[in-house]
């Protein structure tokens, strides 16, 4: 352990904690990260590409009905069930996965979304994916094993161009557009989610041994929707610790960056925590 790892458990071994995750927390599951090192450019699919045309939802609904059969399969590492013990003030998720809610993280927002809620562009209605994941099935018999080497993607979908033929139903209730109740880029996060972790970090104490901290793990902080709260932590003196493979958009924020593996800090700062707990009640 270096020694800057020491440091930083030092500092946050009692401290009232936010947490701030990005897709690195969910590698060791199986699921790609964005950015880390040697990953390639890529270019998501945006929320005006994605209602312009039937073809483009037909494009993003082949390539995500393969991906979400797959992704659905994958559980919990144990950086998300050291995380889930640490159990911070508030955990803040990128991610849509659901992996931090399957290992018992209890207080948290998916700022997000969840690739696991579908929603209807007219009526709003909000139904589950794996009732979608049926529809979509036994509309294209066949598809999944027809393009079962295609390579699984950060965002939940595949590489594949072969969607031409690939049958989208409607809503269920009123036959308009289906889109996965996630943030796609070009869509604004919820109103009231960003305020929610906005008070969360504002509510850490600020002032010397006694104050709160702010823990990135997994996340690049390259989009503005996790970076505005490392932002905002360091602006109010809160100390930031940041924990990710390769350089972020926040490191000359960081009280320590640390580019070590998200799963094995956070669980000697699980441990950490317990022993200053048992200490302190001895």
């Amino acid at each position: 352990m270096t020694l800057a790892q020491r440091h930083a458990l030092d500092l946050l071994a009692d401290r009232p904690l936010v947490v701030l995750g990005g897709a690195g927390m969910s590698t060791d599951s199986g699921i790609p990260d964005y950015r880390g090192p040697g990953r390639p450019a890529r270019a998501p699919m945006t929320y005006q590409e994605f209602v312009a045309t039937p073809q483009a939802q037909q494009r993003y609904w082949a390539r995500s009905h393969l991906g979400w059969g797959r992704m659905r399969h994958a559980d919990p590492n144990a950086g998300h069930r050291a995380l889930a013990a640490l159990d911070p003030e508030l955990l803040i998720t990128q991610n849509v996965d659901g992996l931090h809610e399957a290992a018992g993280s209890r207080r948290l927002i998916a700022l997000h979304g969840r690739i696991a809620d579908v929603v209807c562009l007219g009526c709003r209605e909000v139904t589950s994916r794996a009732a979608l994941h049926d529809r979509l099935e036994a509309a294209n018999p066949g598809f999944a094993d027809t393009h079962a080497a295609a390579a699984l993607r950060p965002d939940g979908d595949v590489e594949l161009d072969d969607t031409a033929a690939f049958v989208v139903p409607g809503c269920a209730a009123c036959g308009g557009v289906l889109k996965p109740d996630v943030v796609f880029f070009g869509e604004n996060v919820p109103k009231d989610r960003v305020e929610r972790c906005y008070a969360a970090v504002d509510a850490l104490p600020h002032a010397g041994e006694g104050g709160g901290a702010l823990l990135v793990v997994g996340s690049s902080l390259t989009v503005m929707s996790g970076f505005r709260f490392v932002r905002r932590a360091a602006k109010a003196g809160t100390p930031v610790v940041i924990v990710n493979r390769g350089t972020t958009r926040g490191d000359d924020l960081a009280t320590y960056k640390l580019d070590v593996g998200v799963a094995d800090f956070l669980g000697a700062l699980a441990a950490r925590r317990m022993d200053t707990r048992i200490s302190g009640v001895s």
